[in-house]
């Protein structure tokens, strides 16, 4: 048993979720944290602290899992991980909801050492001293060139270690006997590997749970590879190439195998890793942009200086259409963040992002002597948006410039205010700041304090829109828009003057609105515009 700092379960789900973890049964409530590691032993009683995460160890039959859980609840664990495939009937689903605890599903090949590693990895603050080095088959956890090197040793040939995307991660040293032309090269040529693309043989290994020997290209005839597709489970995490002119040996075929998994280990353990830091610059951040006694601190850490700043907010909208299950919106938004960090450290290289909530924050320095560095932003997040592609639509809001860390927290709101305008949809833009859209946020303030559905004349004018098939609300806005100027509004409408002040009159009538009544015009009026940009409209 092992105590750390807490994670929540959201971020066991959103770190874990998808790749090595299923959730069988019980709610993944955001409220909840581990705050240890147990292993159920079956000859004790389960018991385990507070809030601990249980390693369901030779848990197989569904009415074992049961009285388990049952237990646990009691004595107030968050979770318990079981060997997949496991399925949960109505009974067990029951009581793991009644009994407060999320029932996991592990994925086939990953071992209990791995998974309680990676659970301390997220529950562990950061720091050197933090916590003993990790390994993975005597290796430093992370370190793929040691791994390749290791795996060339073993294989006697060279060996390269690619992710799913065929951007290459690590190499191994270049071998003695110098004769093949593989072993000179670190990776396939671009053509080639659109070749193999192209004919299916990339799909060839993702199916396959063995090695699979591909043919090399015509003008490197001594260029033949031996590929293992590397897995957490039915996720594919890369692929390891080894560069052999002869067929594997079965020996090398079962070390082969058994590095995948290794490889697997290494490459989700810098996931985790990754996923940590990030968490620990978040917190800063979010230190920082709220400000009081730890703010300064952060924005050391974070090598922030005292030096004009902007903050930019960062966050997606989903379409209707294209709802992401949680985990893959919560990967997209880590996703999203890390190409816009990497955007600002091209701009300025002391900016900082980090994800907090479902926004991602920025704070970009900026020149002193830049009169229009709000401008300069606004440029800079267009130019993100025209180089990030995702389905989930991204909205920058920038907030106003300021002189010194402390003062952050109000260029924070102002980023905020303009975000908040742009995810309502209510105005036709992705990137704003606030005095772009000042009058747009001052009324969604006013929405946001009063949520009455429209009443009086205006009321009265939709009731009978929606009755008559008419169109006296929209003449009413037209007129409104164009100020009273008849000519401008008929126009507007695309009808006849003598027909749009009919329309007006009955405006009038059937409203029973007073039109020369200054207060009654800003009435309606107010009433139109937080109409057009309510959120839940």
């Amino acid at each position: 048993m092992n105590h750390r700092p807490q994670a929540s379960l959201v971020q066991v789900v959103e770190e874990l979720g998808g790749t090595l973890l299923e959730v069988v049964a019980g709610e993944v409530r955001a409220d909840r944290t581990i705050e240890a590691v147990a292993i159920h032993d079956p000859r004790d009683e389960p018991e385990a602290p507070r809030n601990a995460i249980v390693l369901g160890v030779g848990l197989e039959h569904g009415s074992d899992v049961l009285q388990v859980i049952t237990r646990l609840g009691l004595s107030g664990a968050a979770g318990l991980v079981v060997r997949a495939p496991f399925t949960a009937d109505d009974e067990l689903a029951a009581a793991a909801r009644q009994a407060g605890v999320v029932l996991f599903s592990v994925s086939p090949g990953t071992t209990w050492a791995h998974l309680a590693g990676l659970f301390r990895a997220l529950m562990t603050p950061g720091g050197p001293d933090d916590a003993r080095p990790v390994t993975f088959g005597g290796i430093l956890a992370g370190d793929l060139f040691a791994m390749a090197n290791a795996i060339s040793a073993l294989l006697e040939a060279p060996v390269t270690i690619e992710d799913r995307n065929s951007q290459l991660l690590a190499f191994s040293r270049p071998q003695d006997n110098g004769s093949s032309a593989a072993s000179r090269g670190r990776q396939l040529p671009p053509h080639y590997t659109r070749l193999l693309e192209e004919t299916g043989v990339f799909q060839e290994i993702t199916r396959s749970d063995g090695p699979v020997v591909v043919a090399p290209p015509t003008d490197d005839p001594d260029a033949q590879r031996t590929v293992m597709a590397v897995r957490a489970g039915d996720e594919v995490l890369g692929t390891i190439w080894v560069a052999s002119t002869a067929p594997l040996s079965d020996e090398h075929v079962r070390a082969l195998r058994d590095s995948a998994r290794l490889v697997a280990m290494h490459l989700v353990w810098q996931r985790t890793d990754a996923d940590v830091e990030r968490r620990l610059r978040a917190d800063q951040l979010r230190s920082v942009l709220d400000g009081g006694p730890g703010a300064a601190e952060s924005a050391h850490r974070l090598g922030l200086r005292e030096e004009p700043s902007v903050v930019l907010a960062l966050s997606l909208h989903a379409p209707a259409t294209d709802q992401l299950p949680h985990a893959a919106l919560a990967a997209e938004r880590k996703r999203i963040a890390d190409a816009f960090s990497v955007h600002l450290l091209f701009a300025h290289p002391r900016s900082t992002v980090g994800l907090i909530g479902d926004v991602a924050y920025g704070v970009l320095p900026v020149a002193t002597n830049t009169a229009d560095a709000e401008e300069s932003a606004v440029r800079l997040a267009n130019e993100f948006l025209t180089r990030v592609r995702s389905s989930q639509r991204p909205f920058i809001g920038i907030g106003s410039v300021v002189q010194e860390t402390a003062q952050l927290p109000r260029s924070r709101s102002s980023a905020d205010r303009a975000l908040r305008v742009l995810r309502a949809n209510a105005v036709d833009r992705q990137v704003a700041r606030l005095e772009d859209v000042h009058a747009e946020s001052l009324l969604l303030e006013l929405s946001g304090s009063s949520r009455d559905v429209p009443s009086g004349p205006l009321a009265r004018l939709m009731a009978y829109d929606d009755s008559h098939q008419a169109s006296l609300v929209d003449t009413l806005r037209a007129w409104l828009d164009a100020m009273g100027d008849v000519t401008l509004a008929s126009s507007a409408m695309f009808v006849h003057q003598n027909t749009f002040r009919y329309r007006l009159r009955r405006v009038a009538e059937v409203g029973r609105l007073d039109l020369d009544d200054p207060s009654a015009r800003f009435a309606v009026q107010l009433q139109l515009r937080l109409l057009a940009i309510r959120p839940d409209r």
